[in-house]
């Protein structure tokens, strides 16, 4: 779960990336091209001062001129109200002004436009302010990266003065109704709208119509009177060579600042809303996806796991869309990024270290059917002399210097046996960590003399001469008959796996806190592989084969298991047809050992 986790904490921090944001502007604009509002029968009309109103009517220095020319005309059609999209803060033309100013009077429902310039606001001369029904701000909303506008600021406040988006204001004076606000929403009459309040502003997502609003030239009032009569007119200047807020929208079409407006009382008049997903709601449903992840590859395995997993990824990618459908703005990088990195870790942390687990157990399992096949091979030697030896003297009358030979076989083999399936346990034993070994002081001399003792007539019988080189000085601390263990089964291999009539020494090195205790002998050698591998349980050397001695390949392994377990380790150098030296390095004291000792538990 911490990989899980961890991909879950990356994918969250990307999603506040540039680039994660860039993403979820794309994926609306697509969302948006999908569920498209319906257009049905708009109720606003854009008046464009285009280009041939400028052409023939002296151009944007005669602006004040079209409008008043356009006011009068729309006068005589009756509209629900006029939300002029050109701002008058600048005394010009006395002529023109007074003419404007009259048909600014003569206009009902007039609402008039303002800015923000240097953090003031910047209002219609008070000749003309003074007529309007009220003042909407003219502020665009657009994405800076792309220049598309999805969102409208539908509440800006500067200089301590709060102004509604001009597209409101229109649809405050149309309804006659109050706006009644609270820090979630606004609402007007009987329309809620979702425009929560966040550093002083409100925005409001506008739902554009895919065919766009209707759009009638200045000099084609006249003749569209009666697609003009009440509805709701936004007058402003959409040609290219005059209009500096002309915009991209969701559809990728070019719309002018005064149609933006347009579209967004649309949005107001259809009740059709939009709004952004809560925080809390997009980390819960990322928290989901996760969880889902991580459960998904921690129950399951195989291509029902991986099947799950691409179902994860396909809710992701459609549950925008979902809540698209359902009027919600759910971003669509979080959940993508969330489901794909979550499932990608939990599959990688199951590959690489639950099917690693997987593998272990499967090799502990063929090693210990190794063991077993082992035992069986390696009883049956002494199994079948027993065997035979207690047949032959059931069956036959024998001399008794023949039934002492068969018993001392069936005593011997018995005593083998017992001494294979004691080290088969050991072995097993410690290497779980659950021998018992005691931590007391010993001499390092009385080992290694009552190992040479022991050995002595095993290589007596070879005619191989068993020399300690050096006097052993030094103090151990452990389990002695552990350690006695060890070397004599360092001395006994030396002297099965030389040669008659050869010599193995001894030899005891003191110095720095470490008893170097080596045995060497004049065998036959290893190569390099073989002593990679000689420490390794069950493992017989080349040895064992050109000696002809029955090796059980696990002595050297509790060998090297007792010396580590002593806190010391193993060295070994070998030269082929020279012989091998095998020394145990060991931690050791100077002087003679106390007479106070511990036993502890070393069970892992």
């Amino acid at each position: 779960m911490a990989v899980v986790a961890g991909c879950f904490a990356v994918a969250i921090a990307a999603g506040w990336t540039p680039l994660a944001e860039r993403i979820d502007h794309d994926a609306y604009d697509v969302m948006m091209r999908l569920e498209p509002v319906e257009n049905g029968t708009p109720q606003s009309v854009v008046v464009a001062i285009d280009e041939p109103t400028l052409r023939e009517r002296g151009g944007m220095r005669r602006v004040r001129t079209i409008l008043s020319e356009a006011l009068d005309k729309l006068a005589a059609v009756k509209p629900a109200a006029v939300a002029l999209d050109v701002l008058l803060p600048d005394k010009g033309d006395d002529v023109e002004d007074a003419r404007l100013e009259a048909s600014l009077r003569a206009t009902r429902n007039l609402i008039l436009p303002c800015e923000i310039v240097g953090g003031k606001w910047e209002d219609p001369l008070p000749r003309f302010r003074d007529l309007a029904a009220g003042l909407g701000h003219a502020q665009q909303g657009r994405d800076r990266s792309d220049l598309v506008s999805r969102e409208i600021p539908i509440e800006e406040t500067a200089d301590g003065k709060r102004r509604w988006a001009l597209s409101l204001e229109a649809f405050r004076v149309v309804r006659g109704e109050a706006i009644v606000e609270s820090p979630d929403d606004l609402q007007a009459g009987n329309v809620l709208i979702p425009a929560a309040r966040r550093a002083g502003s409100r925005s409001m997502f506008i739902r554009y119509l895919p065919a766009g609003t209707p759009q009638v030239s200045v000099l084609e009032i006249e003749r569209n009177a009666a697609a003009l009569r009440g509805k709701t007119i936004f007058l402003g200047v959409t040609a290219l060579s005059a209009a500096h807020d002309r915009l991209l929208n969701p559809y990728r079409q070019d719309v002018s600042g005064v149609a933006v407006h347009a579209h967004a009382f649309e949005t107001l008049a259809r009740g059709r809303f939009l709004t952004p997903a809560s925080d809390l709601t997009v980390v819960s449903l990322c928290l989901l996806f996760a969880a889902a992840a991580g459960l998904t590859f921690r129950l399951l395995s195989g291509w029902s796991a991986y099947l799950l997993g691409v179902l994860l990824l396909v809710a992701a990618l459609g549950l925008p869309l979902e809540f698209f459908r359902n009027g919600v703005v759910f971003p669509f990088f979080a959940p993508v990024a969330v489901a794909w990195l979550t499932t990608a870790g939990a599959a990688s942390f199951q590959h690489f270290f639950v099917r690693r687990q997987l593998r272990r157990s499967e090799s502990e399992k063929s090693r210990y059917q190794q063991a077993i096949h082992w035992v069986a091979h390696e009883m049956r030697t002494p199994l079948t002399a027993i065997q035979g030896s207690s047949e032959i003297m059931t069956r036959y009358s024998l001399p008794e210097q023949k039934q002492h030979e068969l018993s001392a076989i069936i005593n011997s083999e018995s005593k083998r046996l017992a001494r294979m399936i004691q080290t088969f346990l050991d072995v097993e034993r410690l290497g779980e960590g659950e021998m018992e070994m005691k931590r007391e002081p010993f001499a390092a001399a009385q080992v290694v003399d009552a190992c040479l003792k022991r050995a002595g007539p095993l290589a007596d019988r070879k005619k191989i001469l068993l020399s300690l080189d050096t006097t052993v000085d030094g103090t151990l601390i452990g389990d002695r008959e552990l350690m006695e263990y060890a070397f004599y089964n360092l001395l006994t291999n030396a002297v099965k796996y030389s040669s008659s009539e050869t010599e193995v020494h001894v030899t005891a090195v003191l110095r720095g806190g470490e008893l170097r205790l080596s045995v060497h002998d004049q065998g036959i050698g290893m190569d390099e592989k073989e002593l990679k591998n000689i420490f390794k349980k069950f493992y017989r050397t080349k040895r064992a084969e050109a000696s002809g001695e029955a090796g059980t390949g696990i002595g050297l392994s509790i060998v090297e298991q007792i010396v580590t377990h002593h806190g010391g380790r193993m060295e070994v150098t070998s030269e082929l047809r020279k012989g091998s030296c095998f020394t145990m390095v060991l931690r050791a004291k100077v002087g003679a050992p106390s007479s106070n000792a511990e036993t502890v538990d070393r069970r892992g």
